[in-house]
């Protein structure tokens, strides 16, 4: 069960957030940035603290009652995608939304890089993939 997607530009910036489950307690628009910030200040301080030279920080938070995974871009976007405890294996999704971003946002000549999404087709092509994942 997927529960949020937040894709945080490579500044910090939150750039698209969504949620896919109605159970979620609803954040105000800054919490959701004060969280794509610290995400991302916590990920460029696990990537130089690690012991292993080139670490790429954070890719994945296990708690109790969720699991965040991150998948960051070449260009340094981050996706971070909010899942239940018991699933695993999310490379294969988190392959797909890339496709679906880079088809839908990086393709598009009106978006400019690195500012909040808004594309009907990204968000329609996202909510299919994660229905299907999720299930009815």
């Amino acid at each position: 069960m997927i529960y949020s997607l937040y894709i945080v530009n490579k500044a910090g910036g939150l750039v698209y957030q969504k949620d896919f489950s109605d159970n979620l307690a609803k954040l105000s628009s800054n919490e959701y940035l004060v969280l794509a910030g610290t995400f991302h200040g916590v990920h460029a301080i696990t990537s130089k603290i690690s012991p292993l030279y080139n670490s790429s920080g954070i890719e994945m938070i296990e708690a109790e009652k969720f699991k965040l995974y991150c998948f960051q871009t070449l260009t340094g976007s981050k996706f971070l995608l909010i899942t239940a405890p018991q699933q695993n294996n999310v490379d294969p999704y988190m392959k797909r939304i890339y496709d679906i971003y880079s088809d839908f946002v990086m393709k598009n000549p009106f978006h400019t890089p690195e500012m909040p999404i808004r594309s009907d087709q990204f968000d329609q092509s996202l909510l299919k993939l994660i229905k299907n994942i999720n299930g009815p």
